[in-house]
C-alpha cells in the first residue's frame, strides 16, 4: 500500500480543519476526464462528510496527455495568491473542455482576477509549486489521476460517492480508536 510521502502543509490547498476526522488528498489534473468525473462525486463527498473531513488538491498535471493541464493549474495557483483557489479549481472542472489561455483569462476575469495577475500566473512563478507537487505524488507512488490518500494511505476503492464516504468513516473511526497498549 502506497503512503503519502508529503505530509499536509502550510504549502497545501485545504478545505475543512485541520482536525478533522480525516483527510482526503487528491492528486488531480485539471484537463484529465477521470478527474472531470470524480470531482462531483468528491463534491458530493465533502457534503455528506461535512466538517469530519479535511480535502486537500495537489496538482499533478499529466502534460504530454493533457496540453492545457500546466497552465490550469497555473491559472488556479495564480488565483491562489488572491485567495481564490477553490473559486478557479472549480471553476476549470466545471468547463473542462475549455480550458486554452483564452478561456482561463476570460474566467479570471469571472474570478475577479486582473489580466495581469493571470499573465503572471503563466511567467513560470507557480512552476517550483506545481512540481512540488509532482514530485510529491510520484514520491507517494502516483502514476495517473486522479490518485486519493486517506489518512495518508493510498485509496484504490470505488470512485463512487457511498464508497467513498464508506471509507472515510471508516478511516475516521480507524483514527480516534486507541492503539493497543496506550492509555487514555
Amino acid at each position: 500500500m502506497n503512503r503519502l510521502a508529503i505530509p499536509v502543509g502550510s504549502q497545501d490547498h485545504v478545505q475543512g480543519q485541520a482536525q478533522a476526522a480525516v483527510t482526503l488528498v487528491e492528486y488531480g489534473d485539471y484537463e484529465c476526464p477521470y478527474c472531470g468525473e470524480a470531482y462531483p462525486v468528491l463534491k458530493a463527498v465533502q457534503r455528506a462528510m461535512g466538517d469530519k473531513l479535511r480535502f486537500v488538491f495537489r496538482n499533478f498535471p499529466l502534460a504530454e496527455m493533457h496540453p492545457h493541464a500546466v497552465r490550469a493549474a497555473e491559472f488556479a495557483e495564480a488565483a491562489a495568491g488572491l485567495g481564490k483557489f477553490w473559486q478557479a479549481h472549480d471553476l476549470l472542472y466545471e468547463n473542462q473542455a475549455a480550458l486554452r489561455d483564452a478561456d482561463l483569462y476570460a474566467y479570471g476575469l469571472r474570478l475577479g482576477l486582473d489580466s495581469q495577475v493571470v499573465a503572471e500566473g503563466f511567467s513560470g512563478r507557480f512552476d517550483r509549486k506545481i512540481k512540488e507537487d509532482f514530485a510529491g505524488g510520484i514520491r507517494s507512488g502516483v502514476n495517473g489521476t486522479p490518485s486519493l490518500f486517506i489518512n495518508g494511505f493510498r485509496y484504490d476503492g470505488e470512485r463512487d460517492v457511498d464508497s467513498l464516504v464508506s471509507a472515510l468513516r471508516q478511516a475516521a473511526r480507524d483514527a480516534i480508536r486507541p492503539r493497543a497498549g496506550s492509555h487514555r
